[in-house]
């Protein structure tokens, strides 16, 4: 592990090697999480970065509390990947490109019976499922590039010859409703999981969980059939949850803002649009509280990108990547504060995880074309 685990004090560590920027901002945010009242330990992943109070890219293990405000406002934000039939032979981008048209608004009625089928509790959100949000999400078609594990790709269900499609997105205003009501009631305080409050939130919590996987399927789904074309989904994983854990002999709650599960089999680690993401199987240590990267992390504030980036790059060169990958995104504002060059390397977060003896690469995947935004939302 070397230099890649840094001790910042008794109750936090770092996963980041000696090269790796973290932000200071986000360590003194790790730090002040570790004094909240019954937190046990806090592990920082090598995305780390500033959050609103809270740091993104980090796990928090806490005893006979929980903190809602930890998880955030997206419960159940997370990665599916789906494996497709569209053969990466002879691609024709601009064919894709229009064939994915929009799926920024609501879904039809000819989608009920498979909304249905999740059997979710009614939350006043119905409208956002099958859609993606703002922010960081997207839908990515992908290339397999590299395959260090040919075993483990086939064990996944993956074909080199054909495309994937990864999607990132969460609860979208669910989750967000959720975490509003618990703040009015009770500020940024923690609440003891088996109060009446504490059940009533963990209960919101598993719904929030389920919206999210239920909107990831019904997103790679909508976008299959835009594209006439068939998949499966190999792997689906949430990065923002709260969950009951056993680290090292301590019954208590692990936290997760913005950090993947090393415990529940591989997982993907994006890169940002226009770089490489990564497949890779966990090696499971308390010493990270069993969380890895759930990306790249930002580098920038999304207020400074604009100024940073617009006269580097018109809204339309943003459009194509150095990847040779293209980019459907008709918000101006969104495309330049999720530009690459607002996040870290990822190369620099796999090497510091696997510097870390935290996994193992299986596969290196390409871009080939991101959704972010097209027409209403």
């Amino acid at each position: 592990m070397g230099n890649c685990i840094r001790t910042v004090s008794e109750r936090v560590n770092l996963i980041a090697s000696d090269n790796l920027w973290i932000e200071g901002t986000a360590i003194q945010q790790l730090e002040t999480t570790s004094k909240l009242p019954g937190m046990v330990r806090v592990s920082g992943m090598p995305d780390l970065h500033p959050g609103r109070g809270y740091p993104i890219g980090a796990a928090f293990f806490s005893e006979k509390i929980i903190y809602p405000a930890l998880v955030g406002n997206d419960i159940g934000c997370g990665m599916a990947l789906w494996q497709t039939d569209i053969k990466t032979a002879k691609l024709n981008l601009d064919k894709l490109e229009r064939r994915l048209g929009s799926i920024d608004g609501p879904l039809d009625n000819s989608w009920a019976e498979e909304i249905h089928a999740f059997s979710l509790s009614t939350t006043g959100h119905e409208a956002s499922l099958g859609t993606i949000g703002g922010g960081n999400h997207f839908a990515e078609l992908q290339a397999i590039d590299t395959v260090h594990d040919e075993a483990l790709v086939a064990s996944l269900g993956l074909d080199r010859k054909n495309l994937l499609l990864l999607v990132h997105s969460g609860s979208r205003g669910y989750g967000e409703s959720v975490l509003r009501r618990h703040v009015e009631a009770f500020g940024h305080a923690g609440i003891a999981p088996d109060s009446p409050e504490g059940l009533d939130y963990l209960a919101q919590h598993q719904q929030g969980l389920r919206y999210a996987e239920a909107n990831r399927q019904l997103i790679a789904r909508r976008l299959l059939a835009n594209l006439r074309a068939e998949g499966n989904q190999a792997l689906d994983i949430n990065h923002n949850l709260v969950s009951p854990a056993n680290i090292e002999g301590t019954q208590g709650w692990l936290h997760r803002k913005g950090a993947t599960p090393a415990d529940e089999g591989p997982v993907i680690i994006p890169g940002s649009r226009g770089a490489y993401s990564w497949l890779v199987k966990p090696n499971p240590s308390a010493i990270s509280l069993f969380s890895l990267a759930h990306g790249a992390g930002r580098k920038w504030l999304r207020t400074d990108c604009r100024d940073r980036l617009s006269n580097r790059f018109s809204f339309d060169q943003l459009k194509r990547t150095t990847l040779g990958s293209r980019v459907i995104c008709e918000d101006k504002a969104l495309m330049y504060e999720e530009a690459p060059e607002a996040y870290k390397d990822i190369d620099s977060i796999i090497d510091t995880l696997h510097g870390a003896s935290l996994i193992t690469v299986i596969a290196r995947l390409k871009p080939v074309l991101t959704y972010k935004r097209r027409g209403c939302c």
